[in-house]
């Protein structure tokens, strides 16, 4: 914790990708500071933002009926430009003449690299909220996004089902989370899936296969499979063929869910969970905190310096993946 000083005017942004809920911690973060007397200055664009002035002053009104939309009103973007230092020191000097005291940056770990830079380099207060449907940012049970797109996800797997059963076919479903497998894993268990296939574990496809051919078809004539992007084995569609050349019988298809699942109106969860983390944002700042990613964890406010929260990522829990296996028999 920095010591505290005087902040007249904090600036939002979100970057990288965006999640459902990020609408409502801006709302949530607006509305503090505005009840704290603090300015608020929106940042379109997230850090490309910066560096081009694209500045709008926020009230009160200027977040009514946002918090049900997802997506951002502050649009976003990822900027590449900004490892480099120079950079930096130009995104810096356009906040200080706009007045800009601090920051708060939502986002996942990508963002948080950035705000950690700032915080070093020039001493800058920044505060994080992660935002980002993989649910992998350490620090967080939770990250914002992460509940409505496991739950696009598993609405979308019940329609798929349907038609598996009515034509005895076997759809291997693509999910998304980039490395990490917690949508996958979460809307394995809640679809009921016969198989789940994650980055954090190993694939062995004979086995996908002698588990498909043998133990499955005893009782089943059709199935789902999800598959998590960043699987070692390739997507869901390199998946299939591979189980296709194995098992030639079968009727396979490939259902990649794609960016479906980081849009739409954030469950009620998500807007709990943005509200909540956008109201200590502002707060942790006004007490002098400074470099923390601001996150929940057993229904607790803990502070994660973004040297973790950009280092460490939340993990799989292998009990889950063994339920998972055991209530697909």
């Amino acid at each position: 914790m920095n010591a505290k000083r005087k902040i007249n005017r904090i600036g939002v942004l979100t970057s990288g990708g965006d999640a459902p809920g990020m609408n409502a911690a801006i709302r949530a973060v607006v509305r503090t500071a505005i009840y704290n007397e603090v300015e608020v200055v929106g940042i379109l664009r997230g850090y490309s933002g910066l560096l081009n002035k694209q500045f709008m002053g926020m009230q009160s009104h200027s977040v009514s009926k946002i918090i049900s939309q997802g997506g951002t009103i502050l649009k976003s973007s990822r900027c590449p430009e900004f490892k480099n230092k120079n950079v930096r020191a130009i995104a810096m000097e356009n906040m200080r003449e706009a007045g800009i005291d601090a920051l708060v940056v939502i986002g996942g770990d990508g963002s948080f690299r950035g705000a950690n830079l700032l915080c070093k380099e020039f001493g800058f207060p920044v505060v994080g909220i992660p935002g980002t449907i993989d649910n992998d940012i350490y620090g967080t049970d939770f990250t914002i996004g992460f509940d409505t797109a496991i739950n696009t996800a598993v609405s979308a797997v019940d329609k798929l089902r349907d038609t598996a059963d009515s034509h005895n076919i076997i759809f291997f479903v693509e999910v998304m989370g980039r490395d990490a497998g917690f949508i996958a894993l979460n809307t394995a268990i809640a679809s009921g899936a016969e198989a789940t296939l994650l980055p954090e574990v190993h694939t062995d496809i004979d086995k996908l296969c002698s588990f498909m051919e043998r133990d499955r078809r005893k009782n089943k004539t059709s199935g789902i499979i999800i598959v998590a992007e960043g699987e070692e084995e390739g997507g869901a569609m390199e998946v299939a063929a591979k189980v296709k050349t194995k098992l030639p019988g079968y009727e396979i298809r490939v259902t990649t869910l794609g960016h479906i699942q980081r849009g739409g109106a954030p469950s009620c969860n998500d807007r709990v969970l943005a509200s909540l983390l956008g109201y200590e944002a502002v707060n942790a700042l006004l007490k002098g905190r400074t470099n923390v990613m601001v996150g929940q964890m057993q229904n607790q406010v803990v502070y994660t310096p973004f040297e973790e929260a950009c280092t460490r990522h939340n993990e799989i829990n292998k009990t889950w993946c063994e339920v998972s296996r055991i209530l697909s028999l």
